[in-house]
């Protein structure tokens, strides 16, 4: 396997196509519940960074809450090449939320949390959530009178989301669904599912899912 990750690296070299610029990983609890699940989460970010990404998101889809603090706590620790954010439930296992016991737009966002580091990781928060979120924020400053329903635009909404940027490309291993990510950012971005488990993760798969990216054409909804 040595000489076939030296031949998809020397590939991947010679593309002329652009690599994508901000790449997400789609994870489950039970992901990272494996042997070793850090580890690769560090090596995949480390990966991106290498082959010409600008910024990484990692979300990762919590069921049982329960399990929350402890991934943040590792999630906290990882070897990553940038600071990390930690955007979830808090480390304590309280889900946060708003006085009238709602998940608002930021109800999961870490206190000590970098708007503009290069890593991101989402903890528990899906994508309908945090869309729901920014509609009620939108909801109340439309009855505020803070903003004419009429104007409210796509840029109204993104300004409201946890997770306002737009992956290129999207990454989930293991079966072909995004469970529950980013709804809004991902519409147009490229999906790559692989059915490796995250356990299975190498260089060489992240490198198909590189290659697979740049051999697209991108329309945008078009």
């Amino acid at each position: 396997m040595g000489l076939y990750d030296a031949y998809l690296a020397t590939r991947h070299r010679l593309h002329d196509a652009e690599p994508p610029a901000h790449v997400a990983l789609v994870l489950t609890e039970r992901d990272l519940l494996a042997d070793g699940a850090f580890d690769t989460l560090s090596s995949s970010v480390g990966w991106a960074f290498e082959y010409g990404a600008e910024r990484v998101t990692v979300s990762v889809s919590v069921l049982d809450r329960a399990v929350a603090p402890t991934l943040v706590r590792e999630l906290r620790r990882l070897d990553a090449p940038a600071e990390t954010v930690v955007r979830g439930p808090d480390a304590d296992g309280s889900p946060g939320g708003t006085a009238d016991g709602q998940d608002g737009p930021d109800a999961d966002r870490s206190p000590d949390s970098d708007a503009d580091a290069p890593v991101r990781i989402l903890v528990g928060l899906g994508g309908k959530a945090e869309f729901a979120g920014a509609v009620r924020e939108l909801a109340t400053d439309v009855a505020d009178g803070e903003l004419p329903p009429d104007a409210i635009d796509e840029d109204d909404v993104a300004d409201r989301l946890l997770f306002p940027e737009e992956p290129d490309l999207v990454i989930k291993t293991g079966a072909e669904r995004l469970s529950d990510f980013a709804i809004w950012q991902s519409v147009y971005a490229e999906l790559y599912f692989t059915d490796v488990n995250w356990r299975d993760f190498r260089r060489r798969e992240y490198l198909r899912a590189v290659l697979d990216y740049q051999n697209r054409q991108r329309r945008f909804g078009r």
